[in-house]
């Protein structure tokens, strides 16, 4: 299977396999206790070399940012342009239907009326309703000193709760440092940090800004920021899944 499949079909029952072939109950009960679950080898190497070769040609993208000049980091990255490559555009297509679930459940135990539709062309088209039009899926490179700072992918009104980073390169071989960080603040508490070790073609999901945490009198909510740890050597690419859309 190639990045830009002739066949887009196939590389929609690509991801569809993929993705049901987890074990989604214990991947809900992992975000439900950590904010985040490991989704180890969702892309091959080859995969992974082939979305990364993409970062050099412009053609596949709509900006590119540099984290200094927004105070975001140090590093740089590119969000892709509509259509996006087949296998990130199935990828977001199949995940979406197993986090909305979840993602509803977290909204209910929290509170919010806010519910979200099974399939994510629906979701989609709330988006564009709102006047979020601009795609998120992105593609970040760092090199040695480069580091993200703690943020929350936000981008409009209308948020999904829960995204996805695909780690690119190879730890160990590619690059060194340049950990996956996820920080939860709860209420009167001090923050507490999860440090997410990840293989090359892992998947990370994880909670966008809330999630509700189970206490004595009921659901409370807690809020999460995510970043990437200062690279200490080598090029380091990820893929990240947004399932919400820009204004």
């Amino acid at each position: 299977m190639t990045i830009h499949s002739i066949d887009s079909k196939a590389a929609v029952r690509s991801a569809q396999t993929r993705v049901a072939a987890y074990d989604w109950d214990v991947l809900a009960g992992e975000l439900d206790a950590y904010g985040c679950a490991v989704m180890e080898k969702l892309l091959t190497p080859l995969e992974c070399r082939q979305i990364a070769g993409l970062y050099p040609q412009e053609n596949h993208f709509r900006s590119h940012v540099h984290m200094a000049r927004h105070g975001f980091g140090k590093g740089e990255y590119r969000y892709f342009r509509y259509p996006l490559p087949d296998l990130i555009g199935a990828l977001r297509s199949a995940l979406y239907p197993r986090l909305a679930a979840i993602a509803n459940d977290w909204n209910e135990r929290m509170g919010i009326a806010l519910r979200y539709p099974a399939e994510h062309a629906a979701f989609i088209a709330r988006c564009h309703d709102e006047g979020q039009t601009r795609p998120t899926p992105l593609l970040l490179q760092y090199v040695p000193g480069d580091f993200n700072c703690l943020h929350q992918d936000l981008y409009g009104d209308l948020a999904f709760p829960l995204q996805v980073a695909i780690l690119l390169s190879e730890p160990g071989k590619d690059f060194t440092g340049g950990e996956f960080v996820l920080t939860e603040q709860r209420p009167r508490m001090q923050s507490r940090a999860e440090v997410v070790p990840l293989s090359q073609g892992d998947a990370v999901a994880f909670a966008v800004h809330n999630r509700p945490v189970q206490g004595t009198k009921g659901s409370y909510r807690v809020n999460l920021r995510h970043g990437v740890s200062r690279l200490r050597s080598g090029m380091r690419h990820t893929v990240g899944i947004i399932f919400h859309d820009a204004k």
